[in-house]
Formats: structure tokens, C-alpha cells, sequence
């Protein structure tokens, strides 16, 4: 069975390249005694390589929190894929509600998974709803967002994506999504995926959940939520709080 899977999406943190190097340091000190768990960090775009190991450390990767959907030309501010697994990442984030927010649209994100792919590298494809309705409405959103999103990408790719649900109204709040719902909506999400790609696509989809989890709540999440991995914030850049999750899934 695959190891479970915990992202640290750093955001537009820390302040100063000393304070990433100081994190990473100490998380890649703590993942080689990790038995069940493998973590990937993503830093700001100019602290990636800094963050990295002169050396493989077990069960420690580096990410990038978005990647641009074109490869290379004049694109003022804009990041390649093959850039950035050439400076050592080999996740990348795309479609993270901040950036949905900020104008992209599912066509987008697609463009982006795509250029992900193409330089050989894992994206890690958020998904999820703004607000949850008793109508169950926001099942057609989440449906429709999947599919759209994932709309031209061919079925041999799939095994190399990883789905992110983070409920938007759940992330920055005070709890995270009670873990039986988490279940649900896993379970929803590999149906719709299995909709899309057939159904073995959807048995093996590997699908994890962000939306304010931390060390105390993780563990629930992962076994009642029955899913394979968490999209960490806030939690990531605390680093006490960061290793003690990472331990806390390990037991679980």
C-alpha cells in the first residue's frame, strides 16, 4: 500500500530565506523516521532549491505551490514546470482555491496539469466547494469542477495525479470538516473520478483533504475520513505543530 501523504503548502510564507531554510531543516530531520508517511514541502518559488538536501532524504520531497501553463516565452512573473523540476521539485500544487480566486478558471487549471505532467513532475489538483448547502447543490459543483477540470486529460496520466478536496469554507476556520463527511465526499470525489476515467481509475486515485487541519485533529481525518493523505496551511509553516502532525499520522 502507498504511504499516506502530507503536502505543506507554506503560502506566501516564511518572511526571510533563513526562516525556510530553519523549517525544512528540521522537517527533513524528522522525515526519515517516518514509517507510513512520506511529506512534501512547498516553500515560496524563491526559497524551493534552498530548501532542498544536498542528498534523497526518505520520505521528503519538495513542491511548488503553482506552476504557469506554459513552458516557457514572455510571460513576465510567470514560473515553468520545467523550471521548477530543475531546481528539485517534483509536486506541484495547481487549482488552489487562492488561485481560483484569483482568476483561474477549471479550463486553466487544466492547461496547467497539463504542462505539470509534460515536465514529469505530480500535480496536486485542488478541488472544492465555496459553501455547503442542505440541497446538496454543492455535490453539482464539486461534479461539475472535477470534470471540467480534468476534462482532455488522458486516462494513462491518471496513476500520476493526486486530488486535493479542500472545502473553501472550511479552510482558515476554527474546525475542519467532520471527518464523516470528509469519508463522504472522498467517496463522491473517486466516484466522479471513476465516471471520467473508468472504474479502476477511481479505486486508485489517491485523494487527500486540506481545510484547517492540524496535529490534534489529523488523525480522525486520515482514519475516519479514509483518505490517503492531508493539503496542510497554516500548520505547515508551525513547525512544532508541522512534526508533531507528521508523527500523529504515522500512528495512526
Amino acid at each position: 500500500m502507498s504511504k499516506h501523504l502530507i503536502v505543506g503548502n507554506w503560502k506566501m510564507n516564511p518572511g526571510t530565506l533563513a526562516e525556510a531554510k530553519k523549517i525544512a531543516r528540521k522537517v527533513r530531520r524528522a522525515a526519515p523516521e517516518l514509517k507510513a508517511t512520506e511529506t512534501v514541502i512547498c516553500p515560496p518559488f524563491p526559497f524551493i532549491a534552498a530548501c532542498g538536501a544536498r542528498k534523497s532524504v526518505k520520505n521528503f520531497h519538495l513542491g511548488a505551490q503553482s506552476a504557469s501553463h506554459e513552458e516557457t516565452g514572455p510571460y513576465t512573473g510567470e514560473v515553468g514546470a520545467t523550471m521548477l523540476r530543475d531546481i528539485g521539485a517534483e509536486y506541484v500544487i495547481v487549482g488552489h482555491s487562492e488561485e481560483r480566486k484569483g482568476g483561474d478558471t477549471d479550463e486553466r487549471v487544466s492547461q496547467k496539469m497539463k504542462a505539470v505532467l509534460e515536465a514529469k513532475l505530480i500535480p496536486i489538483v485542488c478541488v472544492g466547494e465555496e459553501v455547503r448547502d442542505e440541497d446538496g447543490k454543492y455535490l453539482d459543483t464539486l461534479k461539475n469542477q472535477i470534470k471540467n477540470t480534468f476534462a482532455g486529460i488522458p486516462a494513462k496520466s491518471v496513476g500520476k495525479i493526486i486530488l486535493a478536496y479542500e472545502p473553501i469554507w472550511a479552510i482558515g476556520a476554527k474546525d475542519a470538516m467532520p471527518p464523516k463527511e470528509i469519508r463522504e465526499a472522498s467517496i463522491f470525489a473517486k466516484k466522479i473520478f471513476a465516471d471520467i476515467f473508468g472504474s479502476d481509475a477511481g479505486h486508485k486515485v489517491r485523494v487527500l483533504y486540506g481545510g484547517s487541519v492540524n496535529y490534534r485533529n489529523a488523525p480522525d481525518i486520515m482514519t475516519v475520513g479514509n483518505v490517503d493523505g492531508l493539503l496542510v496551511g497554516r500548520e505547515s509553516v508551525n513547525t512544532p505543530g508541522f512534526i508533531a502532525l507528521l508523527k500523529a499520522v504515522d500512528k495512526a
